[in-house]
């Protein structure tokens, strides 16, 4: 039987390690790794490293952030575990230059929607295959309402995807400081 799992938290939470430790309890060491994160600077590719040096080695790992729900319908890892959302939504949001103080809304929810699709495809491959999903995001929604229209796009977007993978999740769970708390 399928099983969808959430994990939401801030920044450096603990989220990864908490969803690390779901994937190795559901899938031992036969574990795919869906790693969303393009190496841009420095600060990202050390980010990088450090997950990939708390991997098991065993595991497999498809680096992308498209076509997702293809990628789980292929593998015969009957778990897989997708870190980040957020980063998969910020990748989407700068595939095209786009000036974002002037995008008119049509195009915002045309994004959105693109964005909505390929977690749905996501979590349909994962359905589809009877396979375990764990999703990583980052919950943005306990602070301020950001200044700059980017971030209130941004916002809006991962908040809106965030509520749709919770939505279809079977269990949810929030890690504050590391610490653990199942929501759902």
């Amino acid at each position: 039987m399928s099983k969808v799992i959430m994990v939401t938290g801030g920044s450096r939470s603990g989220k990864s390690v908490l969803a690390e430790k779901k994937a190795i309890e559901h899938g031992g060491r036969s574990v795919l790794y869906l790693a969303t994160a393009i190496p841009v600077d420095d600060d990202m590719k050390e980010r990088i490293r450090i997950h990939q040096a708390r991997r098991d080695s065993e595991w497999g790992t498809y680096e992308g952030y498209r076509s997702l729900g293809e990628v789980i319908k292929s593998t015969e890892k009957n778990t897989i575990l997708l870190d980040c959302v957020t980063v998969l939504i910020t990748n989407i949001l700068f595939e095209k230059e786009r000036n974002f103080d002037e995008i008119d809304q049509r195009e915002i929810e045309d994004l959105e929607a693109q964005i909505m699709m390929e977690l749905s495809d996501v979590i349909k491959g994962a359905r589809d295959g009877n396979k375990t999903l764990i999703i990583v995001t980052n919950e943005l929604g306990m602070s301020i309402v950001p200044a700059y229209r980017l971030g209130r796009i941004f916002s809006d977007i991962a908040g809106k995807a965030n509520q749709m993978i919770a939505s279809l999740s079977d269990e949810v769970y929030i890690s504050i400081s590391g610490i653990p708390l199942r929501l759902k």
